[in-house]
């Protein structure tokens, strides 16, 4: 089950070190898409916050993106300094951040990783994001997520 799973107890306590205030939810099996996810919690696509690992010359980039979009990486790649934004493979999603693709975190990584927040999520009075596993997402604020993430605000749209 989902709520025993390793890597969502280890968030949890992460959560908890961070001082996150929000609650984590475990959603149905089914829900692998942020449209999804937001017909389950209830809430708008936009407020779905994607934690998308990208490849920067081997470097890892992690943007917190909205769901009601996608990241327009040459745009974004130029506003953070760096050549290209490249798709990550499973591995190394899984090497950068000891998750699996579709349940990527904002934090709670073996190592630090250079974040950006979507300027957009800003509209939500709740954010929701995943918890470190493809069915376990957790309620938060954009400026919670923001000072629990060290995030760059950024449009990447």
């Amino acid at each position: 089950m989902a709520s025993e799973h390793p890597s969502v107890i280890g968030f949890r306590d992460e959560l908890t070190r961070r001082g996150g205030t929000g609650d984590v939810v475990i959603l149905p099996d089914a829900v692998h898409t942020a449209a999804l996810a937001a017909q389950a919690l209830g809430c708008e696509v936009g407020a779905i916050a994607n934690s998308l690992l990208f490849d920067a010359a081997g470097v890892p980039v992690l943007v917190l993106t909205s769901g009601a979009h996608r990241v327009d990486t040459a745009r974004t790649a130029a506003a953070i300094g760096v050549p290209s934004l490249d798709r990550a493979g499973a591995d190394f999603v899984r090497r950068h951040t000891g998750q699996v693709i579709g349940g990527v975190s904002p934090f709670d990584h073996p190592a630090p990783i250079a974040t950006w927040i979507d300027t957009d999520l800003r509209a939500y009075d709740v954010v929701w994001a995943a918890a470190g596993h493809p069915a376990a997402v957790f309620s938060t604020t954009f400026d919670e997520l923001v000072e629990m993430t060290g995030a760059t605000e950024i449009e990447v749209a």
